[in-house]
Order: structure tokens, then sequence, then C-alpha cells
């Protein structure tokens, strides 16, 4: 799991055992299966990051975004290799590798230029200015989906850290494995350690504690089975979390411009009134 811009094994000593395809030989892998504790630990480093990179200029983080892109371009081959063994063609696995690293050049490009769609200038009757500007959240909670296992988890993240979020994932149970491949480039890019923290393991034992912790800002789930959203919503009542839900099919994630679009970031900024004199 990568936790922190660490890679660190479960507290709790447990694995998953994730098995090639058999044409590729069957070999079986350990990944850290994640437990209630490495959530919380994953929770503090998300939040200790916050402060740091909602604090830098929306310039500063679109460049470490299009970094970051160049990380993953750079081990296209690597991510291909794992796309395949964990059950896609070659092809398939290399068409999603490249849309992710699309995916992110596209959120590069917003990180600077969302604000300008959202903020607004308000009328007011009185001698003052009202403005509404973007602002981020904090830490926000992510399930990721089964399928696509790398641009479903990039896909889902990306939006949230462009405004300035931290975020905590649990990554795709189909396909571990291809996370902490994608950890790696995440260690070695530009991205600050906190900002994206992976964990591995089973959402349906994880997620409620991710969801009942105060620190945890939002929820956001990608195909997660009903009675498990309803699990979380209720947990995630404690401190008044937004929750949101999407149940996307690979047509759609692999739909740039759908996936691409900045109405995908204003689902985890809250908007903020100022007020200033306008003067004599």
């Amino acid at each position: 799991m990568l936790i922190g811009g660490q890679f660190v094994r479960s507290e709790s000593g447990r694995y998953i055992q994730v098995a090639d395809p058999m044409e590729l030989g069957g070999t079986k892998e350990n990944v850290p299966w994640g437990s209630r504790k490495d959530v919380r630990d994953a929770v503090v480093v998300a939040r200790g990051a916050w402060e740091g990179w909602s604090g830098r200029t929306a310039y500063n983080r679109g460049q470490i975004l299009y970094r970051l892109g160049e990380m993953l371009e750079a081990r296209h081959g690597e991510l291909t290799r794992s796309l395949e063994r964990g059950g896609l063609d070659g092809s398939a696995a290399a068409a999603e590798v490249s849309a992710t690293i699309d995916r992110c050049v596209s959120y590069a490009g917003w990180a600077d230029k969302y604000q300008s769609l959202f903020a607004s200038l308000n009328p007011v009757a009185g001698p003052h200015f009202n403005f509404t500007v973007p602002e981020s959240m904090g830490v926000v909670g992510v399930v990721a989906p089964a399928r696509p296992a790398l641009l479903g988890l990039l896909g889902a993240v990306l939006p949230i850290i462009t405004s300035g979020n931290t975020v905590v994932v649990l990554a795709s149970e189909a396909d571990p494995r291809t996370a902490l491949v994608l950890g790696e480039a995440l260690a070695t890019s530009d991205l600050p350690a906190g900002v994206i923290n992976v964990i591995t393991g089973r959402a349906s034992e994880l997620l409620v504690h991710l969801a009942k912790h105060m620190d945890v800002s939002a929820i956001d789930l990608h195909a997660v089975e009903p009675s498990l959203v309803k699990k979380a919503e209720e947990a995630a009542i404690l401190n008044v979390k937004r929750v949101r839900t999407r149940s996307l099919d690979d047509g759609a994630w692999f739909d740039a411009d759908g996936a691409s679009s900045p109405r995908w970031i204003e689902r985890f900024v809250e908007m903020k009134s100022i007020w200033h004199p306008a003067g004599s």
C-alpha cells in the first residue's frame, strides 16, 4: 500500500493472493489486505498533507500533474503489463494506460482554469463587492471501480486533488496489483507525499471505517453495492460528510469529454462567499 509516499505492509499482516492468468504462468503474488488502522493512518497522513497541497498555487498543482503524466508515460510498458496480468488483453491494456495519461494531462490543464467557471461576482444592494469562489474541502475518501482498474482509480482521484483536496483511495479489488504499480509512479513523481494514499483490501470491510472518520470531509463511491452505500451514508452522518456515488460503464470512463469535465472537480469543492468594501 502507498501511505504518505511510502510503501507499507498492512499492520495486520494479512494479504490477498493475486494470480496471473494461466497463459501468463498463473503465478501468485501477495498484496496487502488493509485494516481499519491502515485506513486511520492514511487519513492522518492525508490530513497533514492537505494544508500544503491546497496552499500551493493552482498553476503549481497543474505543473505537478503534468509531471505525473510524464511519469506515467515513462512507465507505459510497465503499467500495460500489469493490466495484462490483471486479465486484460494487450491492446485493451495499452489503450487504458494511454487514456489514463490523457486524463492526467486534461486535469493538469484544468488546475488553473476551473475557478473562472465556478467563481462569480454577485449583485448586492450596498457599497460592497460580493464574490463566490471555490475552495478545497480537505480529505476525500474514494472507492475506485473494479474496472477499469487504472483509469477508474486515477480518473476518480484526479478531479478531487486538482482543486487541492487530498485522497485516501481503496483500490480495485479485481486488480489491486496495478494500483501498487501506479503507486511507484506516484511516489517518484513531484506529487507531495500524502496527497494520494492507496489502500488495498476489501471495501466491504474498510469503507465504513473511512466514512466514520471525523477528518474525512467527503466520500466518493464508484460502482459500490447499494447495501454498502447505505452503510457508508449512515456512517457519514457523524460529521455530515458529502457522499457522492457513480456507477459508470467502461464506455463512460473512456469518454474523454465526459470524464474530463470540470463538473467532476465541482463535486468536491466548497463555495466560499467573500464581502469586500467597494470604497468611497
